[in-house]
């Protein structure tokens, strides 16, 4: 601790790198209208004088960085390809007042976390972040920045969350396609996403918007106020901001579409021999071995199952189940399908609270140099709905009263035991419930200077933050008690008691009836129930130093290198009470302890070889604490024969380093389901995951090639196209039960190991899971950005305003990740485990001074459900654990329309009002169906809430 602490106090007197303002080179496909870049000017509303020492100021303090490099020349021009958001797509786009929703759109982006999707991320206390996945890789292996720099983490993992961002200064959000490691250091293996803030901004704006589902539900609104001035004749700058956002959780799904569809059942026919499919798709189904009062799946005695079918209704109401045309023992086709309650008590989205404050004071102490200090603060809470309780072999013995009393003594004499499942609508629902704040302090210098006659520039900054997170889970059974509870007798006044009570009638056990809806007391539930927590800790030290310089020229032009380093140290403490760490349905929370440092020296070069040729090249020296050295390093190049068209590439080789919880993870348990090849039934799972702190560094390899055309006979029109290609070598996963279990069926003792009963014999199964470096990962596509810039009165010229037509999509050729011990799947299609084929988003702005209206279609293509399922429907192979047939496996693709209106006003002088209006999925198109129990959707890439408004105000002085 004393050397960890004399580090720390060391760093924050060591001044580090920053990359201050952001002004990307942006290719003519990414390019901001001259329209929106001179609104963007006006609307900091300065005088003359101060326009003028603005504008000072930046060209002599300012230090200019490219997006996706070191060196401050904007007129380079990147073999990495950048897309940009302007803030005019930030305005008149965003579907939410979430910018990340926003950015999400961006085809570029496949399988972000959101709080939609995120609803049983337990484990790494990540429920309900906004983090950003390109090219499906992994929200780890995307790297956030904030003007450039590292930013603070929100979970042990290292993600960052995109509500922690002041994001009413953001101006421009950049994303870079490609490995960006040997610039940034690790986790920039798909690339690099950067938030440019505007940080010389004067002025004062307010913003407040509300929204609504068009069902009624998910109301939302937020505020927003910013503000920035000068002192000191402009020497100094002053930025201000914050904000707060609600939305209402929706805890229950009502939508139609989730009402009992499809299910995958093992087909009755099949045989190894007759050609049939091994799994069908049929519906509508619902589980039929858990309802709401309870159902006897099993009974023994002398007559074995004679109960079978037995559920109970209101009141303890005894009735026979209709099992339907098709059933297995947890799934039924028709029948009384609709008695299933875990599709509907289920939350659909989370309730959620965020604020934020931002502040920024900077100061010009010296032509060279200046000076700034900035610190912010983010709060919020999400809360979901994680579906009922879930029990399939509640075991009750004959004598046991409220089965007596529910049946009857003479259907009891020649019957041992039952066997109940339920999901104990008496019960209260599972809330999780996740809050997390994030405090950043950010010291730090920046200036130009000359040196080799030329200009320089410098930067550096160190930087703290500390993320504190409280992950807890209402209303969890606890499974010592439900087995008191549910062992219930009458003693000998003729009252139900728990059994345990008899010899022990302090031990406060209430017991408890699962036979029925309104049958429980209060008593039995408050006796089972229990809340489960934990604490986190996650802190970060991020310091380092940036020069950039033209130190020579060759007979091509000038020659730009930058040198820097950096410094990193994470550390991660927790605390769960002992009565939590286990024992539990669910939850059964270890606290997540340890920590790294990491050195990091580079070296980046821009060098003109001939007129319109360049390369590109960088170089990073990387030390870990826990895994040794390694290097990164990217070449590249630039080739631009005739102004009309641009070549570039680049080569890449990239590393992530494995994160905290990954290392050191004490244990975290979820509830789970697998297929049991075995017998083709779906057995419920307890799986627990641990850390392993062998872990090692991922190396990936990356090319991008692609080219950039603006042709001059199509003034305003631009395209690109860039094909990619990924390979990651010792990629850090794990095998989850699914295919732990497919190994063990396979004869691979290792696996059948770590399966086993579940000792508390509320699921059927316990699996133990960590993450290991076995894994390569390898992708492809090609991105394709076009835009038209069109001034109206070209083509009317008594017509004024401007039309922009963008267009951007991305074609996932191959996904395969191959863990060496199962057949590697191309999951490109895939709907629930690979990102679909394609993801495209097209947006037409029609805008005037004082109004603009955007159209917005966006989606994905039709795909599979697995694309390790063979859809067959006769001369089907023989069942095969990785490749199991089926009769239908298609999922349809998605298509969404949106629309944005904004009109521009002025009042009395007063200042600059916008009054705007979205609505997001116009035709209130359905998400993603599929065949599962539960939610019956994909919630990563489709709309969930149906059609939605959103209107408000913005006003600025």
């Amino acid at each position: 601790m004393m050397t960890y602490a004399k580090k720390r106090s060391f760093l924050f007197f060591f001044v580090a790198l920053s990359s201050g303002t952001v002004v990307p080179f942006m290719d003519a496909a990414h390019a901001e209208p001259i329209a929106d870049a001179q609104a963007t000017k006006a609307k900091n509303k300065q005088t003359k004088a101060e326009a003028k020492a603005a504008a000072k100021k930046t060209a002599n303090n300012e230090v200019v960085t490219v997006t996706g490099s070191r060196i401050a020349n904007p007129h380079a021009k990147s073999p990495t390809p950048v897309s940009t958001l302007t803030q005019r797509d930030i305005a008149n786009q965003s579907p939410t007042n979430n910018l990340a929703d926003l950015v999400n759109q961006l085809p570029q982006f496949a399988g972000s976390q959101t709080p939609q999707n995120s609803r049983l991320a337990l484990s790494t206390g990540s429920a309900g972040i906004n983090a950003l996945n390109l090219r499906n890789l992994g929200a780890v292996r995307s790297l956030v920045l904030l003007d450039g720099r590292r930013t603070a983490p929100s979970t042990i993992t290292g993600l960052v969350d995109i509500n922690t961002l002041p994001q009413q200064l953001v101006k421009r959000v950049d994303v870079v396609t490609g490995g960006a490691s040997a610039q940034y250091g690790s986790d920039a293996v798909a690339g690099v996403t950067n938030f440019v803030l505007d940080k010389t901004y004067t002025g004062l704006k307010v913003n407040a918007d509300s929204g609504i589902s068009t069902y009624g539900d998910g109301v939302n609104y937020s505020t927003a106020i910013a503000g920035g001035f000068g002192f000191a004749h402009n020497k100094g700058h002053v930025l201000l901001s914050g904000d707060y956002a609600h939305e209402d959780g929706i805890y229950s799904v009502t939508r139609k579409w989730n009402e009992n569809g499809n299910r995958i059942i093992r087909n009755p026919d099949y045989t190894t021999s007759n050609g049939q499919p091994y799994y069908i798709v049929r519906g509508p189904g619902g589980t039929n071995n858990a309802l709401p009062g309870g159902i006897i799946n099993s009974s023994t005695g002398s007559v074995a199952n004679s109960l079978k079918g037995i559920y109970f209704g209101q009141g303890g109401s005894v009735n026979q189940y209709n099992y339907g045309s098709l059933s297995t023992t947890t799934t039924s086709i028709g029948g009384d399908y609709k008695l299933a309650d875990n599709g509907r008590n289920i939350g659909l989205s989370p309730g959620s609270d965020r604020k934020n404050l931002y502040g920024r004071l900077s100061y010009d102490v010296a032509s060279w140099m200046t000076l700034y200090a900035e610190g912010a603060y983010n709060q919020s809470e999400y809360i979901y709905n994680a579906g009922p309780q879930y029990l399939s072999a509640i075991k009750l013995t004959s004598d046991n009263a409220y089965l007596v009393d529910a049946l009857g003594a003479d259907a009891l004499k020649n019957v041992s035991s039952v066997s109940v499942g339920t999901t104990a609508s008496d019960m209260p629902y599972r809330k999780i419930d996740n809050r997390r704040n994030v405090q950043r302090y950010t010291f730090g210098g920046e200036g130009n200077f000359q040196m080799f006659g030329k200009r320089a520039s410098w930067s550096a900054y160190a930087q703290y933050s500390a993320t504190r997170t409280h992950e807890q889970i209402y209303n969890v059974m606890n499974t010592s008690k439900i087995s008191k509870a549910t062992d219930a007798v009458r003693n000998s006044s003729g009252n139900i008691v728990c059994r345990s009570s008899l010899t022990d009638p302090g031990n406060g056990c209430s017991p408890i009836n699962w036979l029925g809806t309104g049958v429980m007391s209060s008593d039995s539930i408050n006796y089972v129930l229990g809340n489960p927590y934990r604490d986190q800790k996650f802190e970060e030290i991020v310091s380092g130093v940036n020069l950039s310089m033209t130190p020579f020229a060759t007979w091509a032009g000038d020659v730009s290198v930058a040198v820097g380093g950096e410094y990193r140290d994470e550390r991660a403490s927790g605390y769960v009470p002992t009565d939590y760490q286990s024992g539990w349905s669910v939850g059964n929370f270890r606290a997540t302890n340890g920590g790294y440092n990491v050195k990091e020296a580079y070296i980046e070069t821009e060098v003109p070889l001939a007129k319109g040729l360049a390369f590109n090249g960088a170089a990073r020296a990387t030390d870990y604490s826990t895994s040794g050295y390694v290097t990164t390093w990217k070449v590249g190049g630039t080739w631009q024969p005739i102004k009309d068209i641009l070549f570039r590439a680049t080569q890449s080789r990239d590393v992530r380093a494995p994160n905290i919880n990954e290392l050191y993870q004490g244990g975290t348990s979820r509830t789970t389901s697998v297929l049991n090849p075995w017998n083709g039934e779906t057995d419920t799972v307890l799986e627990m995951t641990t850390g392993n702190a062998k872990l090692k560094p991922e190396k990936a390899n990356s090319t991008v090639v692609g080219s950039v055309i603006t042709p001059r006979f199509i003034p305003g029109f631009s395209i690109s196209v860039d094909w990619f290609h990924i390979k990651l070598d010792d990629a850090i996963q794990q095998f989850y039960s699914q295919d732990i279990v497919n190994q063990c069926y396979e004869g691979k003792q290792s696996f059948c190991s770590a399966v086993g009963k579940d000792p508390t014999g509320t699921r059927d199964l316990y699996i133990q899971a960590s993450p290991f470096n076995f894994s390569k990962i390898t992708t492809s596509g090609i991105d394709i950005d076009a835009s038209y810039v069109l001034p109206m009165r070209h083509i009317l010229p008594k017509v004024g305003g401007t039309l922009i037509v963008h267009g951007q999509a991305s074609n996932y050729l191959k996904y395969v990740a191959d863990s060496g011990l199962s057949p590697a799947i191309n999951t490109a299609g895939d709907i629930t485990s690979g990102p679909p084929k394609w993801i495209y988003r097209f947006s037409a702005t029609y805008s005037l001074p004082s109004f603009s209206v955007t159209a917005i279609a966006r989606g994905i293509s039709a795909g599979n459900y697995s694309n390790s399922y063979v859809q067959c429907t006769s001369g089907c192979p023989a069942y095969n654990a990785y490749f199991p047939t089926i009769d239908r496996n298609k999922v349809k693709g998605t298509f969404y329309f949106d629309m944005n209106f904004t009109y521009k006003f002025k009042y009395q002088d007063v200042g600059n009002f916008q009054v705007f209006l979205n609505v997001t999925n116009l035709a209130n198109s359905k998400p993603v169906l599929v065949p599962e129990s539960g939610l019956a959707a994909d919630s990563t890439y489709s709309s969930l809430l149906g059609r939605t408004f959103r209107g408000g105000i913005r006003f600025e002085l």
